[in-house]
């Protein structure tokens, strides 16, 4: 039997990764296997990238400035600053409250003179107005009881005009849309090439960590905040995409 207080591992997770039970943390060794774990995980994760430096066109001009918040690693972010690279004085402030993450994104940031990474609370930090923000798939790991207040922060410090991009692992409309998401989901992983123990072993260690909502629930979110133009731009089973406009 474990000893009170100590943390029991509940198995790899895939990709040579370990997890405990409701603990899963972007720290440590999940930051260095990061980009190849989440590719794997999340599908059209490659694909969802390219939506987002695309759509940028629409909202960066020169002089623009677009945060990427939980910008883990920094491989969006660093796509986006070279995919504006002919835009005059475009800057980038890739944001992510895990330090083991930040360290591997400015190691990818080097030789990007507009490309900045910081390690901090997009809850609490300080934010300047600005044309995009991109959030790919992070707020589902805020506590629900505070995301309404990120939501609201962004919307306040974005330009008029300015967009978020926001994409989302989201749950069924009702219990047998959300039992036709997990199924389908599972066998996606599957296909992956994870076994049955490391899709459980990961499930249970999201358990309280990984909140989505609906697809309506994060409408009406961003509805709150104040967004009235929100359009889904991409979805794949449990996996959505929105584009919402100040």
């Amino acid at each position: 039997m474990a000893s009170a207080g100590k943390k029991t591992t509940i198995g790899v997770v895939g990709d040579g990764l370990s997890a405990h039970r409701a603990n899963w943390r972007f720290s440590g060794e999940v930051a260095k296997n990061f980009d190849s774990h989440v590719s794997k995980s999340v599908p059209l994760y490659h694909e969802g990238h390219k939506l987002v430096c695309e759509l940028s066109d629409f909202f960066l001009k020169p002089g623009s400035l677009c945060y990427e918040i939980g910008c883990s690693t920094g491989a969006l972010t660093a796509k986006l600053a070279e995919h504006t690279a002919g835009k005059a004085n475009v800057r980038f402030i890739g944001v992510d409250v895990e330090p083991d993450m930040i360290g591997i994104a400015k190691q990818r940031g080097k030789g990007y003179k507009n490309l900045t990474f910081v390690a901090d609370d997009a809850l609490h930090m300080e934010m300047e107005p600005c044309d995009l923000i991109v959030c790919y798939y992070t707020v589902q790991f805020i506590r629900p009881s505070e995301r309404q207040k990120l939501i609201d922060k962004l919307y306040a410090h974005l330009q008029w005009g300015g967009a978020l991009l926001m994409f989302e692992k989201v749950r069924g409309a009702d219990a047998r849309f959300q039992d036709m998401f997990a199924r389908m989901y599972d066998d996606y992983k599957l296909s992956q090439g994870y076994t049955p123990d490391e899709i459980v072993s990961k499930a249970r260690s999201l358990k309280g960590v990984l909140e989505p909502f609906s697809t309506q629930g994060n409408i009406d979110m961003l509805k709150r905040a104040g967004f009235a133009d929100i359009v889904s731009i991409m979805k794949y089973i449990c996996f959505e995409g929105f584009v919402a406009i100040k």
